[in-house]
């Protein structure tokens, strides 16, 4: 009987680095886990799993989005964060308790397991929904406002995506909200008599 031994295997954060520099060109900081520097090449709106999900259903398109745990976190055009207050404002959404945020300039967000290679399987690992293509420019395919060059095909503006998620998060804060408010397990109509 012959054994095999496997190849070895590049270390995921080593080999994820990697992937992340040399086939994408984007900035990465050490880990474990690695990270992926936000406001060089993109930043990131992060929003809850549940409101993400309704929110691409409503608009579609193909650009990066990646999820980790609970949160989904949506490539948008560098410089999309420092728009985010104002939008937020001009759509009359400012004001409202929405878990929508969103990482520009000196931020960071963990860097998903490359697509085609496998994680460490532990629950809540970022992984890509909609992973980015390598050889093709990430900008052009990024919501963002029109005069910056962005939305391309795959992607909504940064208006109505911000606008969609806002809608999303506060309709999945209601919901939360309204079932822990009041519990309606037990609760049957009155058939008339």
């Amino acid at each position: 009987m012959a054994f095999t031994v496997p190849l070895p295997r590049l270390p995921l954060d080593g080999g994820s680095a990697r992937w992340y520099e040399h086939e994408l060109g984007w900035a990465t900081a050490d880990g474990p886990p690695v990270q992926l520097l936000t406001g060089l090449r993109f930043d990131v709106l992060e929003l809850p799993a549940a409101a993400g999900t309704a929110a691409l259903r409503r608009l579609g398109g193909e650009w990066p989005v990646a999820l980790e745990g609970h949160r989904m976190r949506m490539l948008v055009a560098a410089g999309s964060a420092d728009e985010l207050p104002g939008l937020l404002d001009w759509l009359e959404w400012g004001g409202v308790a929405l878990d929508l945020t969103a990482l520009g300039t000196g931020g960071r967000t963990t860097a998903p397991v490359p697509p085609g290679r496998s994680g460490p399987g532990v629950p809540g690992t970022a992984v890509w929904l909609r992973p980015p293509r390598p050889g093709r420019e990430v900008e052009p395919t990024l919501p963002a406002l029109l005069a910056t060059g962005g939305s391309g095909a795959g992607a909504p503006g940064l208006v109505r995506l911000v606008d969609t998620a806002a809608s999303e998060c506060h309709r999945v804060r209601l919901l939360g909200a309204a079932g822990a408010a009041t519990p309606l397990s037990g609760w049957r109509p009155r058939r008339p008599a």
